[in-house]
């Protein structure tokens, strides 16, 4: 697999990221947020970079289907390691609650597991819907993202 080197430019919705890759979106409809990731995700397929994602269950097949849109073979990539899909419950809401230490480390060992696994760089995804909903732990979700932007300078990886 060849390997990106890491100070290549990386787009996003038009823009270049440069050392800062903590990405805030907020997408008016579902086309729209498309629009802007497909590229990305695509972007990092086309370079051999590996693909983090964690999508809302019930839209699952919906984030696979646009995958599939864009190019990315889907079961292809899930089975060489490229692509690593979970749902909020096995990333977020692991035991049915938001804690935000289980959630740090489960972002530093999937950006850690990337070059272990021959792959230059890591494009996190997250959807992060679930926070609109009265869920336990959801208090505690502007400590946890104050603290991954202590987290995450350490990684050249784009965490959208």
């Amino acid at each position: 697999m060849e390997r990106t080197v890491i100070d290549t430019p990386i787009r996003l919705g038009g823009s270049l990221l440069d050392r800062q890759r903590h990405v805030c979106a907020f997408f008016n409809t579902p086309d729209e947020e498309y629009g802007v990731l497909l590229p990305f995700i695509r972007e990092g397929f086309e370079r051999g970079e590996r693909a983090f994602h964690i999508v809302d269950p019930e839209l699952r097949s919906e984030h696979v289907r646009r995958l599939q849109s864009a190019g990315v073979d889907v079961p292809l990539a899930e089975k060489t390691g490229q692509l690593e899909l979970r749902n909020w419950a096995d990333a977020y809401l692991r035991d049915g609650h938001f804690d935000q230490d289980k959630m740090l480390a489960l972002i530093q060992e999937v950006l850690d597991r990337g070059p272990r696994q021959g792959f230059a760089l890591t494009r996190l995804v997250a959807h992060m819907e679930w926070a609109l909903e009265d869920r336990p732990g959801v208090d505690d979700l502007v400590e946890y993202e104050t603290r991954l932007n202590y987290v995450l300078p350490r990684y050249r990886d784009p965490v959208v």
